[in-house]
């Protein structure tokens, strides 16, 4: 154990992306600390997720922080990521006759990003599609599957190689300001630093806490997905690559996954932050919504679980210092667009801590750093 305080330029809560990604691209000119309270880094929400890559999707900011990843996901110029990060998988938004309004109002949102496909097309696409459910479609062909882990043990690799330090079961119990330094008392230690980043997900608001910042008004919520077996003779991905489905009133989704299928009620229930677990209503709902949907009968759920998405009132994320501290630097509230927009974000983040312009390709994009302040919130919940 750390008997004696160890001082770093910033300290980082958090392991998962969001944490890890920021202190990758800090640790080049800072000495940098990455603290994780579990055991091994991403075991929340990051280990849990299976996402997708899709300029279509979020609020505005996080759309313009995707373009801006997209070059980064293509061309890591790693050496650390011997794949590619991303393989291709279209999304397919469909809608029963009843749901017409709400596909004109999405194709109307998302604009060129997608185009319209007839019911028949959608099903030869996604040759599961219960005949007569769909009335009308919408289709991202720019979207693709992200290998999570691979982006993220790309950035921790980084991290060390740049001199970084990751401390595991090092949960925060502590958080307070001693003369122009914060100190960090953790289950393994006690460490300082004049900056705090705080990437701690779900825990995020907990944490400002803590520290006496005010918090966000961040909420957690849960979301489930199961993985089944497809019917039998069916193999996914064959012929041709099967789009990820998404029911336009998002009250289901479902994409093909290593020789299984991935679904999801596509739940948003609001939770304390925890370790969290599915329930059984939301498993029986999202059966029942794929069945309907689908030609599938679901016999046997090989895997089950729950992770928490955490989302501010704009759904935007929260990435600047808070105007009540000095050197409390928030990187949260990402919700469901975290892994996607995480190349991108990371930059940004790091050049705000270091109080410099974003980069300029990604500025160009769109993104100003008020977007992401947590000034925009009204001074927290």
């Amino acid at each position: 154990m750390v008997k004696s305080d160890d001082f770093y330029d910033i300290i980082v809560i958090g392991a998962g992306m969001a944490g890890a990604s920021v202190a990758a691209e800090l640790a080049g000119e800072r000495r940098v600390l990455l603290l994780e309270a579990e055991g091994r880094p991403g075991y929340h929400t990051t280990g849990r997720s299976a996402a997708l890559f899709t300029v279509a999707y979020g609020p505005p900011v996080i759309r313009a922080l995707s373009r801006a990843s997209l070059p980064i996901y293509l061309n890591p110029e790693s050496p650390f990521v011997s794949h590619p990060l991303l393989k291709q998988r279209s999304v397919l938004f469909i809608a029963r006759a009843d749901q017409a309004g709400a596909l004109a109002d999405l194709s109307d949102e998302l604009g060129d990003a997608v185009r319209p496909i007839d019911p028949e097309r959608a099903r030869a696409g996604m040759p599961l599609l219960r005949a007569g459910h769909v009335a009308g479609a919408l289709l991202d062909e720019t979207a693709a599957d992200i290998d999570v882990n691979a982006l993220h043990q790309h950035y921790l690799k980084m991290l060390t190689a740049r001199g970084g330090i990751v401390r595991t079961d090092s949960g925060v119990v502590g958080l307070g300001r001693g003369g122009d330094d914060w100190r960090v008392e953790t289950r393994n230690g006690g460490f300082r630093a004049p900056i705090v980043v705080n990437a701690a997900g779900a825990w995020a608001d907990e944490i400002a806490a803590m520290a006496g910042v005010s918090r966000i008004g961040l909420v957690p919520k849960r979301r489930t997905a199961l993985l089944i077996d497809p019917p039998e003779g069916v193999v996914p991905d064959h012929p041709g690559v099967w789009p990820a489905v998404v029911d336009v009133d998002e009250q289901f989704y479902i994409k093909p996954d290593a020789g299984k299928l991935l679904i999801s009620p596509a739940d948003e229930t609001p939770s304390v932050p925890c370790d969290a677990q599915p329930e059984e209503i939301d498993v029986a709902i999202c059966i029942d919504r794929i069945e309907t949907a689908f030609d599938i009968s679901v016999r046997r759920i090989e895997h089950k679980w729950a992770g928490l998405r955490s989302f501010v009132a704009d759904k935007a994320p929260v990435a600047g210092y808070a105007p009540d501290a000095p050197g409390f630097f928030w990187l949260a509230g990402q919700g469901g667009y975290g892994i996607q927009s995480a190349p991108a974000l990371s930059r940004v983040a790091a050049a705000l801590v270091l109080r410099r312009p974003l980069p300029d390709e990604i500025a160009a994009e769109g993104v100003e750093p008020w977007m992401l302040g947590a000034e925009r919130l009204g001074g927290g919940a």
